[in-house]
């Protein structure tokens, strides 16, 4: 319903960039266009689409839920309250260790012409831009974590996966949603879903994931906003 589509149609995407003239190289994909030239439309279909993003979480939970189990299933999955400093560090650290290799992955898929260029921010910036880029980190970090990782492992775990099996269709999917962008995203995010699902089934939380999710997309955001220019990104 959600991130299997998305799957599908950003490897249709793949297929599409790689057929036109120039390959990959010379494509770029955008994560956060504006959504119309005038600004009070362009912030509703903004904060609308956080909004709505939202929606198959919520039902991921409910059906989760619905389980068989006395636990509520936000302790299940770790995105409670009850452990802050660590998942805090341990948010921060994941977040440190994916970023740097990221980046590089990145040089390298664009060295190579398999990677997209990749436009993190719009070219138009109004005063509200910077915290509607930080709700679409969290949204994103929300919506993967919790359904990629909280729900599919889980679920795949009670159809009696094995813990191998389950991680590496978790990583697919996770992959597979970020091929708009080229090659080099799509293996490094199968990389990153890998880490996270492992990370997931020894500590059995996803709240720091969401915030090294969220980190992770809250410097690329607002730091390609704030520093393009300078680094003649633009």
């Amino acid at each position: 319903m959600s991130l299997g589509s998305s799957g599908v149609y950003a490897l249709v995407s793949l297929i599409r960039k790689a057929t036109l003239t120039g390959g990959l190289g010379n494509q770029t994909a955008t994560l956060n266009g504006s959504r119309d030239t005038r600004e009070v439309f362009d912030f509703i279909y903004q904060v609308l689409g956080i909004g709505f993003a939202l929606v198959p979480v919520a039902l991921a939970l409910y059906l989760l839920s619905n389980d068989d189990v006395q636990e509520r299933v936000t302790a299940r999955l770790g995105i409670d309250r009850s452990r802050p400093r660590f998942d805090l560090l341990w948010g921060a650290g994941l977040a440190a260790v994916i970023g740097l290799p990221g980046l590089g992955l990145y040089g390298l898929g664009r060295l190579l012409g398999i990677t997209a260029e990749i436009i993190p921010a719009p070219d138009i910036a109004y005063w509200w831009t910077v915290p509607v880029l930080i709700l679409s980190a969290l949204q994103n970090a929300i919506v993967e974590e919790v359904i990629v990782i909280g729900y599919l492992m889980t679920r795949l775990r009670q159809f009696g996966w094995t813990t191998g099996a389950t991680i590496i269709t978790a990583a697919a999917l996770r992959g597979s949603y970020h091929l708009y962008q080229g090659v080099g995203p799509g293996i490094g995010n199968f990389a990153m879903g890998l880490l996270f699902g492992y990370w997931f089934h020894r500590a059995k939380r996803v709240m720091p994931l969401i915030i090294a999710h969220t980190l992770l997309d809250v410097v690329a955001f607002v730091g390609y906003l704030l520093f393009a220019d300078v680094l003649g990104l633009t």
